[in-house]
């Protein structure tokens, strides 16, 4: 199946409509459905000419491979691609610093659309993922995204090292997350145009790319368990950047 074929879940198609209806196909509804915002997506399916299809909820169930879907499908014709030189032509208006995360190995669905969640939350430019030994962007990472992929671009680079030798080059700063870093990550002010580097769930940064880190900074923890999932990180990390580059 087509990664981009479907989206599904009330929020990400509520989401992929208003920013771009002009992708959508059709949508699918499962018969009796009803909530609040339902109203809202079919008044725009209707004024964009998207046809909307009834069906049993078990067709939806099969659509989503099992996912949480909460009654609704959107068939997508296609998402627009971004390059790297596209997402860091402008700082967000409410930052002093363009900011770019650069995932290294990430595999899980959830964890990557709980990032993407986060970072559109804090002003991220753009994510980077490699094209091998990465999970894609699938239906699960838009739904647990909860919408923010269709406002925070996801590029998929061939080669991450070289994609971040590229950001360098733009005058970023390079920070790596790590464990066992001599920096906490208080104690860096991170100025300027940021790129934040997040290894993956069981190896974490992988020699190479950590060479290519400017800094690298442990988060401070006090608890028996000493490490946090990925996307808990990323998103404390996040939040220490947005913080510090955030305008008064």
């Amino acid at each position: 199946m087509d990664e981009w074929k479907i989206v599904y879940g009330r929020n990400p198609v509520r989401e992929l409509l208003i920013a771009a209806p002009e992708r959508v196909s059709k949508l699918m509804v499962a018969s009796g459905s009803r909530w609040s915002s339902l109203d809202e997506v079919l008044n725009i399916a209707l004024q964009n000419g998207i046809n909307v299809e009834y069906s049993e909820r078990r067709n939806l169930d099969r659509l989503s491979q099992g996912g949480s879907h909460q009654g609704i499908v959107a068939f997508v014709k296609g998402f627009k691609q971004f390059s790297l030189h596209d997402v860091i032509r402008e700082i967000h208006p409410r930052l002093k610093g363009k900011v770019v995360v650069a995932l290294d190995g990430v595999t899980d669905p959830q964890n990557l659309g709980a990032i993407v969640r986060t970072a559109h939350c804090f002003g991220v430019n753009g994510i980077l993922i490699p094209r091998h030994r990465s999970v894609s962007v699938t239906p699960v990472v838009v739904k647990t995204s909860a919408g923010a992929i269709n406002y925070t671009p996801v590029i998929t680079v061939t080669n991450l090292a070289s994609a971040i030798d590229f950001l360098k080059k733009e005058g970023f700063w390079v920070y790596g997350a790590e464990a066992d870093a001599p920096w906490e990550i208080d104690a860096l002010r991170f100025d300027g145009d940021v790129a934040l580097v997040v290894g993956g769930e069981e190896k974490g940064i992988r020699p190479l790319i950590r060479e290519k880190c400017d800094f690298l900074f442990a988060i401070p923890m006090v608890g028996k368990i000493n490490s946090l999932n990925v996307s808990v990180a990323t998103g404390v990390a996040l939040y220490t950047i947005f913080s510090k580059l955030r305008k008064s």
